[in-house]
């Protein structure tokens, strides 16, 4: 591709200096790339700008909207094409060939959901389920984030599983992302905690009031992939032996086994973040 793509990446990153490099390395076809950052304390912007991209600053001021609705509201975005993408997420050329095929097509969707290829340990996991795909592709002015009821808004400036409300077709995209976080396992842990306190806070409210926010992903068993997964989640949340169900569908079901200890480590950790997430609703309740 000898010509940009008209595409707008948008990176949203917070001391990244472990993984930024690597994602902008990947992103050479895009037309322009914005990283929207959280005023790191790490070499983020620095490793940024020397890469030659546009940096933002972001100050959260709380409630809605978080980082990237906020860029797509805020910044003047040109192109008919906007990427989202994290900081330790890497487009192969592979995707890139497939996306210009795509935004090509005058008769193609306005929005496509990509699997982020999950890395851990060193390694790809192909067994186990834990890629999981998202809108992450869209035309500007198709799409715009899910306002989720979380309770506070002290934990998290930027969308955690917020999804992008789509006005139209959504396809897919065949070619994985490569998802793979340099940080460690530590880093890894410490934010799944924070994501579970978020998640509770979540969960918790659409336990008492029956809705999950403001404006969200319709749930439908016969929907599109994010109206799917938003109904399993909604019957997930009462679900006896949640986190047992998760070891088993990633371990079991999902042949999470085939990949030897890595596979049992990661399958442990998502049953550990659920019983997290329940035993914080638990908690929760006795305050109330």
């Amino acid at each position: 591709m000898e010509n940009k793509l008209p595409i707008t990446v948008l990176i949203a990153a917070k001391n990244e200096e472990a993984n930024i490099g690597r994602c902008l390395n990947a992103l050479a076809p895009a037309q322009r790339i914005i990283v929207i950052d959280s005023k790191s304390q790490d070499a983020t912007p620095r490793i940024s700008k020397e890469a030659g991209v546009e940096v933002v600053q972001f100050d959260y001021l709380g409630g809605y909207p978080k980082k990237r609705q906020w860029a797509l509201t805020h910044l003047r975005i040109e192109t008919p094409w906007v990427l989202l993408i994290d900081a330790d997420e890497v487009v192969p050329r592979t995707l890139w060939q497939e996306i210009h095929q795509e935004i090509s097509n005058p008769n193609g969707s306005v929005a496509y959901a990509v699997s982020k290829g999950f890395h851990f340990l060193g390694r790809r996991l192909s067994f186990g389920g834990f890629s999981h795909s998202a809108v992450i592709l869209f035309r500007i002015g198709s799409a715009r984030f899910e306002q989720i009821c979380d309770g506070e808004s002290d934990l998290f400036d930027m969308e955690v599983h917020e999804r992008l409300i789509v006005d139209g077709k959504i396809g897919n995209l065949k070619t994985p992302l490569i998802h793979e976080d340099f940080k460690g396992l530590t880093a890894y842990i410490d934010r799944h905690n924070r994501y579970s306190t978020w998640e509770a806070r979540v969960r918790y409210n659409f336990i008492k009031s029956g809705q999950w926010g403001k404006d969200t992903i319709k749930r439908r068993l016969f929907g599109n992939i994010q109206e799917r997964r938003r109904f399993l989640k909604t019957l997930a949340v009462r679900a006896p032996f949640e986190p047992q169900l998760w070891f088993l569908y990633h371990y079991v079901l999902r042949l999470g086994f085939l990949e030897g200890r890595p596979g049992l480590i990661a399958s442990q950790i998502r049953a550990n973040y659920i019983n997290q997430v329940r035993s914080k609703m638990y908690e929760m309740s006795l305050h109330k």
